[in-house]
């Protein structure tokens, strides 16, 4: 069974209603029928305009589409909604005006949809730009507890496993922080153990990566990454998480068994780290795609964590098995989260 059939699995067990604010895609659509079909998610909401219902029901004889088509310009929660947005927001300078502006839009609309329980997660990006589907879910749903930093992770499903016999990795921060300090760098390893106990089994091996390993090198890279490491290590014993940490290591020192012994011999890991914490932005990138272009790696995500409550990220390319299997991923966190 391949990671995604398993996330899958979890989903239908978890039950979670997911709001698709892009009724406006067709391939929204056609994912949401599938999702609700499939028992993915107990409920599926669209939004949409008039319009925008009008042709769903054309495409869909009434009573066909097993989704929700709710038009959030009419939705009697709408000025509730736009109640609770100011009230968010106002300490931040938000007017009422300003409140019933971004109401208008459908990613705060889902958001806060998601923020007031009337949804347990949220999924978009199939029309919108990242950068604006991240703004909407950090004002309106906001952190979770302990951690001021969003950021993302990629399932690797390996085509081999690792030397330390581990099939699948998370690669974090791959697609948000673009340089992270030490105290984010932590919030990013607590926010991806988080999100390994939510979607695989066992415990949470996490390396902090750097081009040395336990001081082999100095520099002020290597610190931040030396400190973010023993930040982490207080944060999982105080919220006693299962997980073993350590950092900073050279990928090789993560995850290759022998490699380990002779490098760091006294290793939490012993070369089976199936975490990787990558110091920025650019480094993760590139890696994920190194592995996915060269070493045939499956990457599912970028999986948005860190949130109050699940949204996740679509890319404006994505396919309709792109928009479920993201839908089953964010019902396993909103499953997770409560």
């Amino acid at each position: 069974m391949s990671v995604l059939d398993s996330i899958i699995e979890r989903a239908r067990a978890a039950a979670q209603t997911i709001v698709l604010p892009e009724g406006n895609d067709p391939r929204i659509l056609e994912a949401a029928a599938r999702i609700a079909r499939e028992n993915i998610a107990a409920r599926v909401i669209v939004l949409v305009t008039p319009e925008e219902q009008a042709r769903a029901h054309d495409q869909y004889p009434v009573g066909k589409l097993p989704v929700e088509l709710l038009d959030y310009h009419n939705a009697p929660i709408r000025e509730e909604l736009t109640e609770q947005l100011f009230e968010l927001r106002r300490h931040k300078g938000a007017t009422t005006d300003w409140a019933k502006e971004r109401i208008g839009d459908r990613l705060y609309f889902g958001s806060m949809m998601v923020r007031e329980g009337m949804a347990d997660g949220l999924v978009a990006g199939s029309t919108s730009s990242t950068p604006d589907m991240i703004r909407a879910a950090i004002r309106c749903i906001g952190p979770a507890p302990g951690i001021r930093t969003c950021s993302s992770c990629f399932i690797m499903e390996l085509a081999r496993p690792t030397p330390g016999k581990q099939p699948v990795l998370l690669f974090a921060d791959a697609a948000v922080n673009p340089e992270p300090n030490p105290e984010q760098l932590a919030d990013i390893a607590i926010a991806t153990i988080q999100t390994h106990q939510t979607l695989l089994d066992g415990e949470a091996r996490v390396a902090l990566l750097s081009f040395s390993t336990r001081g082999s090198a100095k520099h002020s890279l290597v610190k931040k990454v030396s400190q973010a490491t023993e930040y982490t290590r207080q944060r999982v014993a105080e919220a006693g998480l299962h997980a073993q940490v350590d950092g900073e290591l050279q990928l090789d020192s993560a995850i290759v068994p022998s490699v380990a012994a002779s490098k760091c011999k006294d290793s939490p890991l012993q070369g089976t780290a199936n975490i990787l914490i990558f110091p920025d932005l650019q480094s993760g990138n590139i890696g994920y795609k190194i592995a996915e272009r060269l070493a045939g790696a499956h990457a599912l995500g970028p999986i948005l964590q860190g949130l109050n409550k699940p949204a996740n990220d679509l890319s404006r390319g994505c396919s309709v098995d792109n928009i479920v299997g993201v839908a089953a991923i964010t019902a396993c966190q909103a499953a997770g989260s409560t």
